[in-house]
Protein backbone atom coordinates (compact mmCIF):
# COMPACT_ATOMS: atom_id res chain seq x y z
CA UNK A 1 0.00 0.00 0.00
CA UNK A 2 1.46 3.32 -1.08
CA UNK A 3 1.82 6.10 1.46
CA UNK A 4 2.04 8.87 -1.16
CA UNK A 5 -0.72 11.47 -1.45
CA UNK A 6 -3.97 9.61 -2.08
CA UNK A 7 -7.62 9.32 -1.17
CA UNK A 8 -8.29 7.20 1.90
CA UNK A 9 -11.88 6.05 2.07
CA UNK A 10 -13.94 3.25 3.60
CA UNK A 11 -14.30 -0.54 3.54
CA UNK A 12 -17.91 -1.71 3.44
CA UNK A 13 -19.38 -5.15 2.68
CA UNK A 14 -15.98 -6.59 1.85
CA UNK A 15 -14.88 -3.95 -0.67
CA UNK A 16 -13.39 -0.44 -0.82
CA UNK A 17 -16.10 2.21 -0.70
CA UNK A 18 -15.57 5.72 -2.02
CA UNK A 19 -16.52 8.58 0.26
CA UNK A 20 -19.91 10.11 -0.57
CA UNK A 21 -20.21 12.92 1.97
CA UNK A 22 -18.04 15.42 0.10
CA UNK A 23 -16.04 16.09 3.31
CA UNK A 24 -12.37 15.18 3.76
CA UNK A 25 -9.50 15.80 6.17
CA UNK A 26 -5.77 16.01 5.46
CA UNK A 27 -3.54 13.15 6.60
CA UNK A 28 -0.07 14.40 7.48
CA UNK A 29 3.36 12.88 8.05
CA UNK A 30 4.23 14.34 11.47
CA UNK A 31 7.97 14.04 10.82
CA UNK A 32 7.95 16.34 7.79
CA UNK A 33 4.65 18.20 8.02
CA UNK A 34 3.81 17.06 4.48
CA UNK A 35 0.24 16.15 3.55
CA UNK A 36 0.26 12.53 2.34
CA UNK A 37 -3.43 11.92 1.78
CA UNK A 38 -7.03 12.99 2.22
CA UNK A 39 -9.32 10.83 4.30
CA UNK A 40 -13.02 10.81 3.58
CA UNK A 41 -15.33 11.71 6.47
CA UNK A 42 -18.46 9.59 6.42
CA UNK A 43 -21.90 11.04 6.96
CA UNK A 44 -24.86 9.28 8.58
CA UNK A 45 -25.92 7.73 5.28
CA UNK A 46 -22.56 6.05 4.73
CA UNK A 47 -22.43 4.88 8.35
CA UNK A 48 -25.90 3.47 7.77
CA UNK A 49 -24.63 1.56 4.73
CA UNK A 50 -21.86 0.00 6.81
CA UNK A 51 -24.28 -0.95 9.59
CA UNK A 52 -26.69 -2.41 7.02
CA UNK A 53 -23.89 -4.54 5.56
CA UNK A 54 -22.97 -5.75 9.02
CA UNK A 55 -26.62 -6.45 9.89
CA UNK A 56 -27.08 -8.47 6.70
CA UNK A 57 -23.98 -10.55 7.45
CA UNK A 58 -24.84 -11.20 11.09
CA UNK A 59 -27.29 -14.14 10.97
CA UNK A 60 -25.02 -16.43 8.95
CA UNK A 61 -21.88 -15.42 10.84
CA UNK A 62 -23.52 -15.87 14.24
CA UNK A 63 -24.67 -19.33 13.16
CA UNK A 64 -21.18 -20.30 12.02
CA UNK A 65 -19.65 -22.82 14.45
CA UNK A 66 -17.08 -21.15 16.72
CA UNK A 67 -14.34 -23.49 15.51
CA UNK A 68 -14.84 -22.24 11.95
CA UNK A 69 -14.78 -18.63 13.13
CA UNK A 70 -11.55 -19.44 14.96
CA UNK A 71 -10.03 -20.83 11.76
CA UNK A 72 -10.58 -17.46 10.08
CA UNK A 73 -8.79 -15.83 13.03
CA UNK A 74 -5.90 -18.29 12.68
CA UNK A 75 -5.55 -17.37 8.99
CA UNK A 76 -5.74 -13.66 9.88
CA UNK A 77 -3.03 -14.25 12.47
CA UNK A 78 -0.80 -15.79 9.82
CA UNK A 79 -1.33 -12.84 7.47
CA UNK A 80 -0.69 -10.33 10.26
CA UNK A 81 2.66 -11.90 10.96
CA UNK A 82 3.51 -11.69 7.26
CA UNK A 83 2.51 -8.00 7.04
CA UNK A 84 3.39 -6.70 10.51
CA UNK A 85 6.26 -4.51 9.27
CA UNK A 86 4.01 -3.03 6.58
CA UNK A 87 1.50 -2.13 9.27
CA UNK A 88 4.28 -0.68 11.42
CA UNK A 89 5.55 1.52 8.56
CA UNK A 90 2.01 2.87 8.05
CA UNK A 91 1.82 3.72 11.75
CA UNK A 92 5.14 5.55 11.64
CA UNK A 93 4.20 7.43 8.48
CA UNK A 94 0.89 8.76 9.85
CA UNK A 95 1.33 8.80 13.64
CA UNK A 96 5.05 9.48 13.85
CA UNK A 97 6.04 6.97 16.53
CA UNK A 98 9.38 5.29 15.98
CA UNK A 99 9.33 2.16 13.84
CA UNK A 100 10.46 -0.19 16.59
CA UNK A 101 7.68 1.10 18.84
CA UNK A 102 5.19 0.65 16.00
CA UNK A 103 6.39 -2.95 15.64
CA UNK A 104 5.72 -3.42 19.34
CA UNK A 105 2.21 -2.02 18.91
CA UNK A 106 1.45 -4.48 16.13
CA UNK A 107 2.81 -7.36 18.21
CA UNK A 108 0.57 -6.47 21.16
CA UNK A 109 -2.39 -6.40 18.78
CA UNK A 110 -1.41 -9.82 17.45
CA UNK A 111 -1.54 -11.11 21.04
CA UNK A 112 -5.29 -10.37 21.12
CA UNK A 113 -5.85 -12.21 17.83
CA UNK A 114 -4.05 -15.23 19.32
CA UNK A 115 -6.37 -15.02 22.32
CA UNK A 116 -9.43 -14.80 20.06
CA UNK A 117 -8.34 -17.98 18.28
CA UNK A 118 -9.35 -19.80 21.46
CA UNK A 119 -12.99 -18.69 21.17
CA UNK A 120 -14.48 -22.23 21.24
CA UNK A 121 -13.14 -22.65 24.77
CA UNK A 122 -14.03 -19.09 25.77
CA UNK A 123 -17.67 -19.47 24.73
CA UNK A 124 -18.25 -22.67 26.69
CA UNK A 125 -21.17 -22.38 29.09
CA UNK A 126 -21.97 -24.16 32.36
CA UNK A 127 -24.15 -27.23 32.82
CA UNK A 128 -25.83 -28.57 35.95
CA UNK A 129 -27.46 -31.96 35.83
CA UNK A 130 -30.58 -32.45 37.99
CA UNK A 131 -30.96 -28.93 39.42
CA UNK A 132 -34.32 -30.25 40.49
CA UNK A 133 -35.92 -33.63 39.92
CA UNK A 134 -35.92 -34.26 36.19
CA UNK A 135 -34.68 -30.76 35.32
CA UNK A 136 -31.30 -29.77 33.88
CA UNK A 137 -29.99 -26.20 33.63
CA UNK A 138 -27.26 -24.81 31.41
CA UNK A 139 -25.99 -21.50 30.15
CA UNK A 140 -24.61 -20.40 26.81
CA UNK A 141 -23.20 -17.16 25.46
CA UNK A 142 -24.55 -15.70 22.24
CA UNK A 143 -23.38 -12.70 20.15
CA UNK A 144 -25.07 -9.32 20.40
CA UNK A 145 -25.33 -8.45 16.70
CA UNK A 146 -23.72 -5.41 15.06
CA UNK A 147 -21.12 -3.82 17.35
CA UNK A 148 -18.89 -0.80 16.79
CA UNK A 149 -15.43 0.35 17.81
CA UNK A 150 -14.33 4.00 17.96
CA UNK A 151 -10.56 4.16 18.29
CA UNK A 152 -7.88 6.83 18.93
CA UNK A 153 -4.91 8.05 16.92
CA UNK A 154 -2.20 6.84 19.28
CA UNK A 155 -2.62 3.11 18.60
CA UNK A 156 -4.24 2.72 15.16
CA UNK A 157 -3.55 -1.04 15.09
CA UNK A 158 -3.41 -2.26 18.68
CA UNK A 159 -6.54 -0.60 20.06
CA UNK A 160 -8.85 -1.75 17.22
CA UNK A 161 -7.45 -5.22 17.85
CA UNK A 162 -8.47 -4.91 21.50
CA UNK A 163 -11.99 -4.98 20.07
CA UNK A 164 -12.73 -6.60 16.73
CA UNK A 165 -10.91 -9.98 17.00
CA UNK A 166 -12.83 -10.92 20.15
CA UNK A 167 -16.10 -9.42 18.90
CA UNK A 168 -15.92 -11.18 15.53
CA UNK A 169 -14.73 -14.50 16.93
CA UNK A 170 -17.69 -14.42 19.34
CA UNK A 171 -20.07 -14.19 16.35
CA UNK A 172 -20.76 -10.46 16.09
CA UNK A 173 -20.29 -8.28 13.03
CA UNK A 174 -18.21 -5.12 13.41
CA UNK A 175 -18.03 -1.50 12.25
CA UNK A 176 -14.71 0.23 13.01
CA UNK A 177 -14.48 4.03 13.11
CA UNK A 178 -10.72 4.77 13.39
CA UNK A 179 -9.12 8.13 13.99
CA UNK A 180 -8.93 10.26 10.83
CA UNK A 181 -5.41 11.26 11.89
CA UNK A 182 -3.92 7.88 10.92
CA UNK A 183 -6.58 5.94 8.98
CA UNK A 184 -4.53 3.75 6.65
CA UNK A 185 -3.75 0.80 8.97
CA UNK A 186 -7.47 0.11 9.39
CA UNK A 187 -7.85 -0.50 5.66
CA UNK A 188 -4.89 -2.85 5.50
CA UNK A 189 -6.37 -4.85 8.39
CA UNK A 190 -9.66 -5.01 6.47
CA UNK A 191 -7.83 -6.34 3.41
CA UNK A 192 -6.10 -9.00 5.48
CA UNK A 193 -9.34 -10.11 7.09
CA UNK A 194 -10.90 -10.54 3.65
CA UNK A 195 -7.88 -12.56 2.50
CA UNK A 196 -8.28 -14.68 5.62
CA UNK A 197 -11.74 -15.70 4.43
CA UNK A 198 -13.92 -13.45 6.57
CA UNK A 199 -17.33 -13.16 4.89
CA UNK A 200 -18.22 -9.81 3.37
CA UNK A 201 -19.91 -7.44 5.79
CA UNK A 202 -18.59 -9.02 8.97
CA UNK A 203 -15.91 -6.31 9.28
CA UNK A 204 -16.42 -2.78 7.96
CA UNK A 205 -14.45 0.47 8.24
CA UNK A 206 -15.99 3.93 8.13
CA UNK A 207 -13.57 6.82 8.34
CA UNK A 208 -14.89 9.94 9.95
CA UNK A 209 -15.22 12.48 12.72
CA UNK A 210 -17.96 13.33 15.24
CA UNK A 211 -20.67 12.99 12.60
CA UNK A 212 -19.76 9.33 12.09
CA UNK A 213 -19.46 8.77 15.85
CA UNK A 214 -22.92 10.20 16.51
CA UNK A 215 -24.40 8.16 13.67
CA UNK A 216 -23.06 4.96 15.24
CA UNK A 217 -24.22 5.94 18.72
CA UNK A 218 -27.73 6.69 17.49
CA UNK A 219 -28.20 3.83 15.03
CA UNK A 220 -30.81 1.38 16.33
CA UNK A 221 -29.08 -1.67 14.86
CA UNK A 222 -25.77 -1.07 16.68
CA UNK A 223 -26.00 -3.07 19.90
CA UNK A 224 -22.72 -2.17 21.59
CA UNK A 225 -19.98 0.44 21.30
CA UNK A 226 -16.41 0.25 22.55
CA UNK A 227 -14.35 3.44 22.75
CA UNK A 228 -10.85 4.48 23.78
CA UNK A 229 -9.89 8.16 24.09
CA UNK A 230 -10.00 11.18 26.35
CA UNK A 231 -12.25 11.31 29.41
CA UNK A 232 -14.62 14.09 28.22
CA UNK A 233 -15.30 12.19 25.00
CA UNK A 234 -15.52 8.84 26.84
CA UNK A 235 -18.17 10.32 29.10
CA UNK A 236 -20.07 11.64 26.07
CA UNK A 237 -19.83 8.27 24.31
CA UNK A 238 -21.03 6.44 27.41
CA UNK A 239 -23.98 8.72 28.13
CA UNK A 240 -25.08 9.01 24.50
CA UNK A 241 -24.75 5.30 23.78
CA UNK A 242 -26.55 4.31 26.98
CA UNK A 243 -29.33 6.77 26.24
CA UNK A 244 -29.84 4.97 22.93
CA UNK A 245 -30.01 1.58 24.62
CA UNK A 246 -26.51 0.33 23.82
CA UNK A 247 -23.99 -1.59 25.85
CA UNK A 248 -21.01 0.78 26.17
CA UNK A 249 -17.40 0.32 27.16
CA UNK A 250 -15.60 3.68 27.16
CA UNK A 251 -11.98 3.93 28.26
CA UNK A 252 -10.97 7.48 29.12
CA UNK A 253 -7.94 9.51 30.14
CA UNK A 254 -5.14 9.00 32.61
CA UNK A 255 -2.57 10.63 34.81
CA UNK A 256 -0.21 7.79 35.57
CA UNK A 257 2.20 8.05 38.51
CA UNK A 258 5.42 6.21 39.17
CA UNK A 259 6.45 6.07 42.82
CA UNK A 260 10.20 5.79 43.40
CA UNK A 261 11.02 4.59 46.90
CA UNK A 262 14.39 5.38 48.59
CA UNK A 263 15.48 1.73 48.27
CA UNK A 264 14.83 1.56 44.50
CA UNK A 265 17.63 0.92 42.01
CA UNK A 266 18.17 4.48 40.74
CA UNK A 267 19.49 3.54 37.30
CA UNK A 268 16.56 1.19 36.71
CA UNK A 269 14.13 3.86 37.85
CA UNK A 270 15.65 6.45 35.49
CA UNK A 271 15.49 4.01 32.57
CA UNK A 272 11.85 3.30 33.40
CA UNK A 273 10.91 6.98 33.61
CA UNK A 274 12.65 7.81 30.34
CA UNK A 275 10.98 4.99 28.42
CA UNK A 276 7.54 5.31 30.00
CA UNK A 277 7.51 9.11 30.00
CA UNK A 278 8.89 9.84 26.54
CA UNK A 279 8.19 6.66 24.57
CA UNK A 280 5.77 7.38 21.71
CA UNK A 281 6.25 11.09 22.59
CA UNK A 282 4.16 10.50 25.72
CA UNK A 283 1.10 9.85 23.55
CA UNK A 284 0.02 6.75 25.45
CA UNK A 285 -2.82 6.36 27.92
CA UNK A 286 -0.37 4.30 30.01
CA UNK A 287 2.51 6.79 29.78
CA UNK A 288 4.08 7.83 33.07
CA UNK A 289 3.60 11.58 33.39
CA UNK A 290 4.27 12.02 37.15
CA UNK A 291 7.28 10.77 39.09
CA UNK A 292 6.48 10.65 42.81
CA UNK A 293 9.85 10.86 44.56
CA UNK A 294 9.79 9.63 48.16
CA UNK A 295 12.18 10.83 50.86
CA UNK A 296 15.68 11.68 49.69
CA UNK A 297 15.47 9.80 46.39
CA UNK A 298 15.14 13.05 44.39
CA UNK A 299 18.69 14.12 45.15
CA UNK A 300 20.08 10.88 43.75
CA UNK A 301 17.70 10.41 40.84
CA UNK A 302 17.23 13.88 39.32
CA UNK A 303 20.82 14.52 38.10
CA UNK A 304 20.71 11.30 36.09
CA UNK A 305 17.16 11.94 34.87
CA UNK A 306 18.07 15.44 33.69
CA UNK A 307 21.08 14.20 31.75
CA UNK A 308 19.13 11.35 30.17
CA UNK A 309 16.27 13.66 29.16
CA UNK A 310 18.70 16.10 27.55
CA UNK A 311 20.33 13.33 25.50
CA UNK A 312 17.08 11.70 24.35
CA UNK A 313 17.46 10.59 20.72
CA UNK A 314 14.63 12.48 19.01
CA UNK A 315 14.76 11.41 15.37
CA UNK A 316 12.62 10.54 12.37
CA UNK A 317 10.74 7.40 13.38
CA UNK A 318 12.12 5.43 10.45
CA UNK A 319 15.63 5.81 11.94
CA UNK A 320 16.22 2.65 13.97
CA UNK A 321 18.33 4.62 16.46
CA UNK A 322 15.35 6.83 17.37
CA UNK A 323 14.00 6.80 20.91
CA UNK A 324 11.26 9.34 20.28
CA UNK A 325 9.61 10.72 17.18
CA UNK A 326 7.51 13.84 16.50
CA UNK A 327 4.23 14.96 18.02
CA UNK A 328 1.27 13.60 16.06
CA UNK A 329 -0.22 16.91 14.80
CA UNK A 330 0.45 20.62 14.85
CA UNK A 331 -2.60 21.15 17.08
CA UNK A 332 -1.29 18.61 19.60
CA UNK A 333 2.12 20.31 19.52
CA UNK A 334 0.51 23.66 20.32
CA UNK A 335 -1.54 22.16 23.15
CA UNK A 336 1.53 20.56 24.76
CA UNK A 337 3.53 23.77 24.37
CA UNK A 338 0.73 25.59 26.16
CA UNK A 339 0.89 23.18 29.09
CA UNK A 340 4.64 23.72 29.44
CA UNK A 341 4.10 27.47 29.60
CA UNK A 342 1.32 26.93 32.15
CA UNK A 343 3.64 24.84 34.30
CA UNK A 344 6.21 27.63 34.35
CA UNK A 345 3.53 30.16 35.20
CA UNK A 346 2.26 28.06 38.11
CA UNK A 347 5.74 27.83 39.63
CA UNK A 348 7.01 24.39 38.71
CA UNK A 349 10.78 24.31 38.13
CA UNK A 350 11.56 23.66 34.47
CA UNK A 351 14.66 21.44 34.40
CA UNK A 352 14.61 20.54 30.69
CA UNK A 353 12.60 22.47 28.08
CA UNK A 354 11.60 20.39 25.07
CA UNK A 355 10.27 23.42 23.21
CA UNK A 356 13.81 24.36 22.22
CA UNK A 357 14.31 21.23 20.10
CA UNK A 358 15.19 21.98 16.46
CA UNK A 359 13.36 19.69 14.05
CA UNK A 360 16.23 19.92 11.55
CA UNK A 361 18.22 17.71 13.93
CA UNK A 362 15.71 14.89 13.46
CA UNK A 363 16.73 14.17 9.89
CA UNK A 364 16.58 15.47 6.36
CA UNK A 365 13.28 17.17 5.52
CA UNK A 366 12.07 17.14 9.13
CA UNK A 367 12.34 20.85 9.83
CA UNK A 368 8.65 21.43 9.11
CA UNK A 369 7.48 18.50 11.25
CA UNK A 370 5.91 18.71 14.68
CA UNK A 371 9.04 18.31 16.74
CA UNK A 372 9.62 18.63 20.45
CA UNK A 373 12.18 17.27 22.89
CA UNK A 374 11.54 15.77 26.29
CA UNK A 375 10.40 18.22 28.98
CA UNK A 376 11.12 17.71 32.68
CA UNK A 377 9.60 19.61 35.63
CA UNK A 378 10.50 19.45 39.33
CA UNK A 379 8.56 20.73 42.35
CA UNK A 380 5.20 20.05 40.76
CA UNK A 381 2.31 20.30 43.24
CA UNK A 382 -1.19 18.75 43.20
CA UNK A 383 -2.82 22.15 42.63
CA UNK A 384 -1.11 22.70 39.27
CA UNK A 385 -2.88 22.04 35.97
CA UNK A 386 0.14 20.12 34.69
CA UNK A 387 -0.50 17.68 37.54
CA UNK A 388 -4.27 17.50 37.40
CA UNK A 389 -4.80 17.28 33.64
CA UNK A 390 -3.69 14.79 31.03
CA UNK A 391 -1.09 16.47 28.80
CA UNK A 392 -0.61 13.52 26.40
CA UNK A 393 2.87 14.58 25.37
CA UNK A 394 6.55 14.20 26.36
CA UNK A 395 6.23 16.14 29.63
CA UNK A 396 7.30 14.48 32.88
CA UNK A 397 6.60 16.18 36.20
CA UNK A 398 8.39 15.32 39.46
CA UNK A 399 6.53 15.65 42.70
CA UNK A 400 8.20 15.16 46.09
CA UNK A 401 6.67 13.51 49.17
CA UNK A 402 8.14 12.48 52.50
CA UNK A 403 6.58 9.06 53.02
CA UNK A 404 5.08 6.06 51.27
CA UNK A 405 1.69 6.86 52.81
CA UNK A 406 1.78 10.37 51.31
CA UNK A 407 2.48 8.84 47.91
CA UNK A 408 -0.46 6.45 48.15
CA UNK A 409 -2.83 9.14 49.42
CA UNK A 410 -1.73 11.51 46.64
CA UNK A 411 -2.44 8.97 43.90
CA UNK A 412 -5.72 7.82 45.41
CA UNK A 413 -6.95 11.44 45.51
CA UNK A 414 -6.52 11.91 41.74
CA UNK A 415 -9.64 11.72 39.59
CA UNK A 416 -7.98 9.30 37.15
CA UNK A 417 -7.09 5.72 37.98
CA UNK A 418 -5.71 4.13 34.83
CA UNK A 419 -2.15 2.93 35.48
CA UNK A 420 0.45 3.28 38.23
CA UNK A 421 3.86 1.91 39.11
CA UNK A 422 6.06 1.57 42.18
CA UNK A 423 9.80 0.95 42.14
CA UNK A 424 11.08 -0.66 45.33
CA UNK A 425 13.04 -3.62 46.69
CA UNK A 426 10.78 -3.92 49.76
CA UNK A 427 8.28 -6.78 49.51
CA UNK A 428 5.94 -5.33 52.13
CA UNK A 429 5.86 -1.95 50.38
CA UNK A 430 5.11 -3.72 47.10
CA UNK A 431 2.30 -5.75 48.66
CA UNK A 432 0.73 -2.77 50.42
CA UNK A 433 0.99 -0.66 47.28
CA UNK A 434 -0.77 -3.27 45.15
CA UNK A 435 -3.57 -3.71 47.71
CA UNK A 436 -4.22 -0.10 48.70
CA UNK A 437 -3.76 1.87 45.51
CA UNK A 438 -7.03 2.90 43.83
CA UNK A 439 -5.91 2.31 40.25
CA UNK A 440 -6.97 -0.35 37.76
CA UNK A 441 -3.55 -1.46 36.44
CA UNK A 442 -0.57 -1.64 38.78
CA UNK A 443 3.12 -2.31 38.13
CA UNK A 444 5.70 -3.25 40.73
CA UNK A 445 9.05 -2.39 39.13
CA UNK A 446 7.12 -2.47 35.84
CA UNK A 447 6.63 1.07 34.47
CA UNK A 448 3.90 0.34 31.90
CA UNK A 449 1.74 -2.48 33.31
CA UNK A 450 -0.42 -3.13 30.25
CA UNK A 451 -2.06 -6.53 30.91
CA UNK A 452 -1.51 -9.37 28.49
CA UNK A 453 -4.23 -10.48 26.09
CA UNK A 454 -5.91 -12.97 28.42
CA UNK A 455 -6.14 -10.62 31.45
CA UNK A 456 -7.98 -7.52 30.17
CA UNK A 457 -7.25 -3.77 30.12
CA UNK A 458 -9.08 -1.08 32.07
CA UNK A 459 -8.72 1.63 34.68
CA UNK A 460 -10.80 2.90 37.59
CA UNK A 461 -12.55 6.15 38.42
CA UNK A 462 -12.74 8.60 35.49
CA UNK A 463 -10.48 6.39 33.38
CA UNK A 464 -13.29 3.94 32.59
CA UNK A 465 -17.00 4.37 31.92
CA UNK A 466 -18.80 1.04 31.89
CA UNK A 467 -18.58 -2.22 33.77
CA UNK A 468 -16.17 -4.37 31.78
CA UNK A 469 -12.53 -4.08 30.77
CA UNK A 470 -11.26 -4.48 27.21
CA UNK A 471 -10.21 -7.87 25.79
CA UNK A 472 -9.55 -10.97 27.90
CA UNK A 473 -12.49 -12.84 29.38
CA UNK A 474 -14.25 -9.56 30.22
CA UNK A 475 -14.03 -8.68 26.53
CA UNK A 476 -15.78 -11.94 25.67
CA UNK A 477 -18.52 -11.12 28.20
CA UNK A 478 -18.88 -7.59 26.80
CA UNK A 479 -19.48 -8.88 23.27
CA UNK A 480 -21.86 -11.67 24.26
CA UNK A 481 -25.03 -12.12 26.29
CA UNK A 482 -25.69 -15.06 28.58
CA UNK A 483 -28.74 -17.25 28.11
CA UNK A 484 -29.89 -19.71 30.78
CA UNK A 485 -31.90 -22.76 29.66
CA UNK A 486 -33.87 -25.09 31.97
CA UNK A 487 -35.21 -28.29 30.46
CA UNK A 488 -37.26 -31.32 31.45
CA UNK A 489 -39.19 -34.00 29.55
CA UNK A 490 -42.85 -34.96 29.79
CA UNK A 491 -42.17 -38.25 31.54
CA UNK A 492 -40.75 -36.39 34.57
CA UNK A 493 -43.59 -33.87 34.92
CA UNK A 494 -46.14 -34.54 37.64
CA UNK A 495 -49.85 -34.12 37.10
CA UNK A 496 -51.62 -30.93 38.09
CA UNK A 497 -50.94 -27.22 37.96
CA UNK A 498 -48.50 -25.66 40.41
CA UNK A 499 -49.24 -22.20 41.80
CA UNK A 500 -46.34 -21.73 44.19
CA UNK A 501 -42.92 -20.32 43.29
CA UNK A 502 -40.89 -23.16 41.75
CA UNK A 503 -38.28 -24.60 44.13
CA UNK A 504 -35.75 -27.40 43.91
CA UNK A 505 -37.39 -30.73 44.73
Amino acid sequence: MSISTRNIDHHIAGAPAANTSGRTQDVTNPATGAVTGKVGLADAAQVGAAVAAAQAAFPAWADTPPIRRARVMFKFLELLNQHKDELAHLITAEHGKVFTDAQGEVSRGIDIVEFACGIPQLLKGDFTDQVSTGIDNWTLRQPLGVVAGITPFNFPVMVPMWMFPVAIAAGNTFVLKPSPTDPSPSLLMAELLKKAGLPDGVFNVVQGDKAAVDALLEHPDVKAVSFVGSTPIANYIYETGARHGKRVQALGGAKNHMVVMPDADIDQAVDALIGAGYGSAGERCMAISVAVLVGDVADRLLPKLIERTKTLKVLNGENLAAEMGPIVTRAAHERITGYIAQGEKEGAKLLVDGRSFDGNKAGEGCGDGFWMGGTLFDHVTPEMRIYKEEIFGPVLGCLRVATFKEAVDLINAHEFGNGVSCFTRDGNVAREFGRRIQVGMVGINVPIPVPMAWHGFGGWKKSLFGDMHAYGEEGVRFYTKQKSIMQRWPESIGKGAEFVMPTAK
